[in-house]
């Protein structure tokens, strides 16, 4: 038989707003990679794939 124990175990300190922040970006960059141009990263040019980021974060803030 395995004894109980007798100390409560250590709690941390959760912070739920802290919590969902990295969710929320996750989700975000999740949504944007459903359009294949910037899952693939298919430009040659850093300006012209933040554009496409921007023209994707735009639509999504348009729905």
């Amino acid at each position: 038989m395995i004894p109980i124990r007798q100390d409560p175990p250590h709690q941390p300190d959760f912070d739920k707003a802290a919590d969902r922040q990295p969710n929320t970006v996750e989700r975000l960059i999740g949504r944007l990679k459903q359009g294949r141009r910037i899952a693939t990263r298919d430009e040659d040019r850093a300006p012209t794939d933040l554009a496409m980021v921007v023209l994707g974060m735009t639509l999504l803030w348009l729905k």
